[in-house]
């Protein structure tokens, strides 16, 4: 490639030192790592200096100060940018960690993730998720000003700004556009947006795929939107910033012009740029270009540390003054302080599970009705339950109905949120008001459409996040819809993502425990997977306590009087055909064993000797489960050696009557037994 004309050398000037410390630092990181995107960190150094110097709200000595600004890195391959500034405002990141970036166990790790890097808020890197977090954040942070702010007597305790940084690729993702629609229709005033307009991707630059009028595009949402038009422009900026926070009435968002790899000769606005390291030669000829005062790598300037360092001095300040705020605020209002103080660090309050319904065996009901009963129980006791669902709330039965009200912008304290048609968004969402605190999140659609929200939920079990997924209409016995609406593959793979526990109770009862379970569960999103066709309440009378749901798996009706001579295990509706099948084979002289296995991450958590209590080693076993069989051959192979079955689909659905196609698909209690009399056989 031909050399770029060399810019002059920048006038050396405190503010230019300290941004170019940020560059440099980003430079050396992903070049001694030989990996990474410095081009990136580098353009947006002067963004950041001006954010974490005169308008971000933080303190670096306890990072997790309830009211401190959120600022989100939705283009976490820039997370460069990020670990410079945190080590040099003095977070407890030191240079050593920057010099171990993207090394095995380091804390910077190649994009950044929370729980990792103290003062990272959020898990980002796949793009535009950052984006629906921030929004997310910022719908948490507008409930819990409405909640419990006290404005007539100066005690607003809750009242900071969510910041995201975006990029092209984050605009171009569908995501953003579902979030950032939302954020414009609920009028999101404190949520700021940076674009990092760069015109550059890892293809080359965007035109060859990219022609939209973002101004335009956000204006539509109802977003105000500003222009910076050279991203070096410290007091553009600075005032740009200062005009987004004025702007209260809707969400900001601020396009800033920038270059790629800003100063490096050979580099700058090239693609090179996104993806690699600059290379040694030219490392050396971007710091000369810069009029850097050393070639050594990971040299930090001391006035330059001086002045990002009295962020920490900045940030005291800010937080004693809040923290005076507070005191005063408990003395006006103790108990709303403690409820506050309680949601925040995540307690239950007492007897937030006392009014759970009682189903029997005369309440046979879809289990997404029986949810919707359970749901509204807990929410009468436990306020920080709040959600929604995706256009589907009549069929999702996620409505919160005693004083839920649905969350809008004159509304920000009701806890019913309509996220649209927007299954994606919603994920992002969720996971953002998890990552602020003060809430238990959920979000409801059909189990098929989990499909559309597969990012954020892998990014929420990566991050031990804990929202709760309502997924309806769980199989074939939604009917006639069809297959384009009738999940098959999707329980496997959601069991699939480390950290996600799927629970699919088999009735009424199970529910109730189902949702006891995902309420007290830590490190983790749960969902529940619910049937659209009524089921029979298993009589509890007869039958096993629905509390074994606990343990995953539990032995549900038993051999009479001996040890089982087979084990018929399964989840859902389906429990009802296998428990049909039991009684046949009882009558026919076998000795059954009926096993629900309504969540098979919890059963696997459990000690080997309560696992194989419920499930006899030598003894031959069938799983019946209305979908793809992979999840069940870790607990069927165990069984009589080869002498075990999986009842399962490994086809589309059709449409028709739910009862038809369980039929032609072979999940009845007749095949059940036909295949259980083969494996014993006689």
């Amino acid at each position: 490639m031909a050399s770029r004309e060399v810019r002059p050398a920048v006038t050396e000037t405190l503010d230019q030192l300290c941004i170019n410390t940020v560059r440099t630092l980003a430079m050396d990181a992903v070049q001694q790592a030989d990996s990474g995107h410095p081009g990136t960190a580098m353009a947006l150094a002067p963004l950041a200096y001006v954010l974490w110097q005169r308008h971000l709200k933080y303190n670096p000595t306890n990072p997790d100060w309830p009211d401190r600004d959120r600022f989100v890195l939705s283009c976490g391959h820039a997370c460069m940018l990020l670990y410079s500034v945190l080590y040099l405002t003095g977070y407890d990141l030191t240079l050593d960690e920057i010099k171990q970036f993207r090394q095995w166990g380091s804390r910077t790790p190649g994009h950044s993730e929370h729980g990792v890097t103290p003062g990272v808020e959020a898990t980002t890197g796949p793009l535009g998720q950052g984006t629906g977090n921030a929004v997310g954040m910022a719908i948490a942070e507008a409930q819990l000003a409405a909640l419990f702010n006290k404005p007539g007597g100066g005690h607003e305790i809750v009242s900071h700004y969510t910041y995201v940084l975006a990029s092209d690729g984050d605009l171009m993702e569908g995501v953003s556009h579902e979030a950032c629609s939302l954020a414009g229709h609920l009028k999101l005033g404190k949520l700021i947006g940076f674009y990092d307009d760069n015109r550059i991707t890892i293809d080359g630059a965007t035109d060859l795929a990219f022609s939209d009028d973002t101004a335009k595009r956000f204006e539509a949402y109802g977003w105000h939107v500003q222009r910076v038009g050279d991203g070096n422009d410290v007091p553009a900026i600075d005032a740009a910033i200062a005009a987004a926070k004025r702007a209260t009435d809707r969400p900001s968002l601020i396009i800033l012009r920038t270059h790629i790899a800003w100063g490096s000769p050979h580099k700058q606005d090239t693609a090179e740029a996104h993806g690699a390291p600059l290379g040694a030669d030219e490392v050396k000829l971007t710091k000369q270009n810069l009029g850097w005062p050393s070639l050594e790598p990971f040299h930090v300037p001391e006035e330059a540390l001086a002045r990002w360092r009295q962020a920490r001095d900045r940030g005291a300040r800010l937080e004693a003054d809040w923290r005076k705020q507070w005191d005063a605020y408990r003395i006006a209002h103790p108990d709303l302080a403690a409820e506050l103080e309680r949601r925040l660090a995540g307690r239950l309050p007492e007897g937030w599970d006392a009014a759970l319904p009682v189903f029997g065996p005369k309440d046979a009901q879809a289990t997404r009705a029986a949810s919707g009963k359970v749901l509204n129980a807990i929410a009468s006791k436990l306020p920080e339950l709040i959600g929604g669902s995706a256009d589907l709330t009549g069929s999702n039965n996620t409505e919160i109905k005693a004083g839920g009200g649905a969350f809008a912008a004159g509304q920000r304290a009701a806890r019913n949120f309509h996220f649209g048609v927007r299954e994606h968004g919603m994920g992002a969402v969720l996971n953002g008001i998890a990552l602020h605190r003060g809430f238990i999140p959920f979000g409801g659609t059909f189990l098929i459409f989990s499909d559309y929200m597969r990012p954020p939920i892998r990014l929420a079990a990566l991050t031990h996040l804990k929202p709760i997924y309502i997924f309806t209409h769980d199989s074939i016995g939604l009917g006639e819809d069809g297959p384009t609406h009738q999940p098959i593959e999707q329980l496997a793979a959601l069991r699939a993502i480390p950290n996600m526990t799927v629970i699919r109770p088999s009735d009424p009862t199970e529910v109730v425990e189902a949702w006891r379970a995902a309420i007290v569960h830590q490190r983790g999103p749960v969902a529940l997977v619910l049937t659209r066709q009524k089921v029979a309440v298993v009589d509890r009378s007869r039958y096993a306590p629905a509390a074994g749901l606990h343990r995953g798996g539990y032995v549900l009706a038993d051999a009479p009087g001996a040890r089982p001579d087979i084990v018929l295990m399964g989840t859902g509706s389906e429990v009802e055909i296998i428990l049909g099948a039991y009684d046949e084979l009882t009558a026919d002289g076998r000795r059954p064993r009926v096993v629900s296995m309504p969540c098979l991450e919890y059963f696997a958590q459990q000690p080997q000797s309560y696992r194989d209590s419920v499930l006899p080693p030598g003894v031959p076993r069938i799983a019946v489960e209305a979908a793809a069989p992979q999840s069940w051959y870790r607990w069927v192979g165990r069984g009589g050696g080869d002498r075990g079955a999986i009842i399962g689909l490994e086809r589309f659905g059709a449409s028709a009557p739910y009862q038809r196609i369980y039929q032609e698909l072979g999940l009845t209690v007749e095949n059940v037994v036909k295949r259980a009399k083969e494996l014993l056989g006689r």
